[in-house]
């Protein structure tokens, strides 16, 4: 018999879907203790029994909410080797990292409060994958630095500064609307994402893309004064 979790095809998977929206988006905004089947199923518009029906439990719905975030978060960085260039590399695993802030906040906001909180209800299976990859990506960077590619930084650290950067977009999308006013725009993301990719870059000895570097636009905008009004 075919696990719950695991039926795939279809209107099965239709309505799957549609429950592991409901749920990423009520544990992003209340965690996993604050969030309930049954809130789920009303934010899905089913009956409870549907969602028991798919996810035997909570904790099961929860552990596959995460391990979509995992999915979502494999990029071109998975298949990163030492022969590749690592200034192309990481500028495009940073860009992909800034799209997904700005596509998918719920994905990064409900890892953030796991975590936050200890990560004491992510199951084995994702500690392991989870581990393995940074462990193979650092040892990719490593590899880099010690051929000569790019500065003698800590592979490890660079790897949080990123997540840290690029996820800020999307766990305080809230402080940065009302710092500006506004919430940003995909423009306004693509000239964010330049000034990040060239920090983190000249930060590492490495030089930027083209298609990265900061234009005349995006300065002349900083100086305009982008600061909001009622911020002193």
């Amino acid at each position: 018999m075919t696990p719950r979790s695991k039926l795939t095809g279809g209107k099965g998977t239709k309505k799957r879907n549609i429950i592991l929206s409901a749920a990423l988006k009520s544990f992003a905004e209340n965690g996993y203790k604050g969030a309930s089947i049954q809130k789920i199923a009303d934010a899905a518009n089913l009956p409870k029994a549907n969602i028991l029906y798919y996810f035997a439990s909570k904790k099961a719905l929860y552990s596959a909410v995460m391990q979509s975030i995992l999915s979502m978060w494999n990029s071109s960085f998975d298949d990163a080797t030492v022969d590749d260039c690592p200034s192309e590399t990481l500028a495009k695993y940073i860009a992909e990292k800034m799209e997904i802030s700005r596509l998918h906040p719920y994905s990064s906001k409900a890892f953030a409060i796991e975590i936050i909180n200890g990560g004491e209800n992510l199951d084995a299976s994702f500690k392991r994958d989870h581990s393995q990859w940074v462990n193979s990506r650092i040892d990719v960077i490593n590899g880099w630095i010690e051929t000569g590619k790019m500065d003698n930084i800590n592979a490890e650290y660079l790897l949080y500064h990123i997540w840290s950067t690029t996820q800020h977009y999307a766990d305080f999308s809230s402080q940065i609307k009302q710092l500006r006013g506004k919430a940003m725009r995909q423009k306004e993301y693509k000239e964010a994402t330049q000034t990040v990719v060239n920090i983190i870059l000249k930060g590492c000895g490495l030089s930027i893309p083209e298609q990265y570097l900061v234009t005349s636009e995006v300065i002349n905008n900083n100086d305009k004064g982008s600061t909001p009004k009622d911020v002193k």
